[in-house]
């Protein structure tokens, strides 16, 4: 017996809905205009602020950056920072907690400046990054990251809305 003997009396009585794949395109964002809306929030003009963005998501580094957008390589860190770039400040931990102390007044600068090990600028722009937040609205003006999830997780919200059809490893044996 072949397939076509066993599909002899089948019939189709409804008809597949087609659902096709939903996208998300993200290409047309006029990411300009959106920091130009808060430029106020900004250590420099939108326009520079987008060559920085573009040239370090490009690959460049943050000095390449903002020579790029002719503003200083401080500049183009603190541009960077505020949009949601995690990692610009150029201390490291323990040198980031002797700042926190100096901002709390529990330090010199002088002393705070020495014991991090830090140079001048170094130094003035871990106090940038320590004393200024991200903005969460340039974060998202300028978030390219394909494979965050938009909305959740959906592999976790698919297994908890199949929780109650799931057994447990345990349970197999």
């Amino acid at each position: 017996m072949g397939l076509s003997d066993i599909a002899a009396g089948l019939e189709v009585t409804t008809e597949q809905v087609e659902r096709g794949v939903a996208t998300v395109d993200d290409t047309e964002v006029d990411v300009a205009a959106r920091l130009r809306a808060h430029a106020e929030k900004l250590p420099c003009t939108p326009e520079a602020a987008l060559t920085v963005l573009e040239r370090y998501g490009e690959g460049d580094s943050v000095g390449d950056a903002g020579r790029a957008a002719s503003v200083a390589s401080v500049t183009a860190a603190k541009v960077l920072h505020r949009c949601g770039v995690e990692g610009v400040t150029p201390l490291a931990p323990m040198a980031r907690q002797v700042l926190r102390d100096w901002l709390a007044g529990e330090l010199s600068r002088a002393d705070a400046l020495e014991l991090s090990g830090a140079d001048e600028a170094e130094f003035a722009l871990a106090a940038y990054v320590e004393t200024h937040d991200p903005v969460t609205e340039l974060a998202e003006a300028t978030r390219r990251d394909a494979a965050a999830p938009l909305s959740g997780d959906a592999l976790v919200e698919k297994r908890e809305a199949l929780a109650e059809t799931m057994s447990a490893s345990d349970e197999m044996f």
